[in-house]
């Protein structure tokens, strides 16, 4: 679902002029697409979009040149390295504890990752919820992530 509504973004900003989040939870709307205003707000963060001159005094969100490089394996690691104070994991849900205030980071890198078996993230302040599909790839997600930290 999230994957779906963030392709829906970019291909909306890029045919429209959106100005503001309330602009682009309408044209998500009109598309059958229900956000509220925090699900917005969250995705300009996570798609890094920017405000961009439109002409006549006017700005628009477009997204960031800088886009396709954000989570590259070596920032990746790094934010990791930086952040992750460990994991662990029951069942198909993995733990990543990590410092104070860097939670919503480090799951926004999760969820960009290429790890087919994260289905998504719920962060707090210092601790992230990953849902792993099978249930039998957690252990493999924590030794994954162990691996970067150490």
């Amino acid at each position: 679902m999230k994957s779906r509504r963030h392709d829906l973004i970019k291909k909306i900003i890029d045919e429209e002029i959106i100005e503001t989040q309330e602009a682009l939870a309408e044209a998500l709307r009109s598309r059958h697409m229900r956000v509220t205003q925090a699900t917005i707000s969250r995705d300009i963060k996570e798609l890094f979009l920017i405000k961009v001159p439109a002409g006549g005094g006017r700005y628009r969100y477009a997204i960031s040149p800088h886009e396709a490089v954000r989570f590259s394996e070596s920032r990746m690691k790094r934010i990791f390295k930086d952040n992750v104070i460990g994991c662990d994991f029951s069942e198909n849900i993995v733990l990543v504890k990590t410092m104070p205030g860097a939670a919503a980071t480090v799951a926004s890198v999760l969820d960009s990752s290429d790890w087919k078996a994260i289905i998504g993230t719920v962060a707090g302040d210092d601790s992230i919820f990953v849902l792993v599909k099978p249930k039998e790839a957690a252990e493999q997600i924590v030794a994954r992530i162990q691996e970067i930290i150490h």
